[in-house]
């Protein structure tokens, strides 16, 4: 048993001294470590100890172009066919459903036929007396053709009787041709459908009178499988076009045909393409526009007679065009910039010239080149102005993973928290 026995808090301090003098050396060597890197702050790559910004960039790679002009348009149905009647008559039957399809010759209003029926067989009826006229006076000149010859009656007779005869076919003429028109009547008492399509609402229900006269008509069909839309184009823009394709700045489309894609009302863009018809030889003296046609395939029925679009179309190409995602690129009343990945890892701002938009991107003109690292994403990590960036290909705006922070230069000893104590 020893005579010297320690109290128990003299047994925890020489335990914490202990723990200090070990913490010391630690601590002198972090901080060795931070004088040889030189970073403020003791951290390799920035302030704090944090490495340099992750970006997102996208390297420039030079690509045939197709400019595209989007310009307003009106959509008109490919044929319209107005139903009017075209005889007199009484509507006895709409035989159609308003707003349905309807074939070319399907029967849509019957009218009042009797009248015209009664027309018809009384002008067969004068067709039949016609003809046995002429048989008549046929079968006279045939039996008097001898007598003649044999001088049996006068030639004034016989010519006579020639006459005779020939008005007799005059008259089964007119008589054919009165029946023919009974006929056509009796046929337009039945209205049909002139081409087929979509027939919209009936200005008539049974019982109203009708005529040929009449300024309204019957009701409307209008072909919409295939529509036609009408834009125009400003003449300077066309001559502008013209000059640069024949400079050799641009190039007209390979195959020659202008595709073009419309844009509906709420901004989506329909999915079969149309093609350019034609262009107008003249300008609107009043507009100075140039008006233009495509006829775009309209199956699923989106498209209207009426309506009004937008049209994208490619009227030439720039060989070596550049695209950027509209996010890279800052637009100010000063001009038009981007952020480019130097040779030494820092971004520095880059004027450019902006062309057209095409599906979310710009068409850079100038101002960039082939192997430029354009900064798309990571704009709120550069923290730091002129601080080097670690530049990574872009995603596209998929979610890329966190940077790794940095660990603390210095945490804080266990021996000085319990000295604290």
């Amino acid at each position: 048993m020893s005579l010297f026995r320690q109290s128990p808090g003299a047994t925890r301090s020489s335990s914490i001294g202990r723990f200090a003098l070990l913490a010391i050396p630690v601590a002198v060597a972090l901080a060795a470590c931070g004088a040889k890197d030189g970073a403020p702050g003791g951290g390799p790559g920035g302030p704090g100890g944090m490495p340099p910004a992750q970006v997102g960039v996208i390297t420039v790679a030079p690509q045939s172009v197709a400019l595209q002009s989007e310009l307003p348009g009106r959509v008109n149905a490919l044929r319209v066919a107005q139903v009017r009647a075209r005889v007199s008559g009484v509507v006895l039957q709409r035989m159609f459903r308003e707003g349905s399809e309807v074939k070319a010759g399907q029967v849509l209003y019957q009218l009042d036929s009797g009248p015209y029926r009664a027309a018809f067989e009384s002008a067969q009826a004068t067709v039949v007396k016609a003809q046995a006229t002429l048989a008549q006076a046929t079968a006279q000149v045939e039996r008097n053709k001898a007598l003649v010859e044999a001088n049996a009656i006068s030639k004034q007779d016989f010519t006579t009787l020639q006459t005779t005869q020939r008005q007799a076919e005059a008259d089964l003429g007119v008589a054919k041709a009165a029946a023919e028109t009974a006929r056509i009547n009796l046929a337009y008492a039945t209205i049909t459908a002139p081409i087929s399509g979509r027939i919209g609402q009936s200005s008539v229900t049974e019982g109203a009178l009708v005529g040929a006269a009449d300024a309204t008509a019957l009701a409307t069909i209008q072909q919409t499988g295939s529509v036609y839309v009408n834009f125009t184009q400003s003449s300077t823009d066309v001559l502008r076009l013209r000059k640069a394709i024949a400079s050799k700045q641009l190039r007209a489309s390979g195959d020659g045909s202008v595709p073009v894609r419309i844009v509906l009302e709420d901004g989506s863009e329909l999915a079969k393409p149309g093609k350019l018809l034609f262009s107008d030889l003249s300008v609107d003296a009043t507009s100075g526009q140039i008006t233009l046609r495509a006829e775009v395939p309209n199956g699923d029925g989106l498209l209207l007679p009426g309506q009004y679009v937008r049209v994208r179309l490619s009227q030439a190409e720039l060989p070596s065009g550049i695209l950027l995602p509209q996010q890279a690129v800052t637009r100010t009343n000063q001009g038009d910039t981007v952020l480019v990945v130097g040779e030494d890892g820092k971004p520095g701002p880059r004027p450019v010239k902006v062309g057209n938009a095409q599906d979310n991107q710009w068409v850079i003109l100038d101002g960039l080149k082939a192997g430029d690292q354009v900064i798309v994403d990571g704009f709120q990590k550069m923290m730091v102005p002129g601080a080097p960036v670690k530049p990574v290909p872009w995603n596209g705006g998929a979610a890329a993973a966190p940077t790794p922070l940095a660990a603390p230069a210095a945490a804080p000893a266990p021996a000085a928290s319990g000295a604290a104590k």
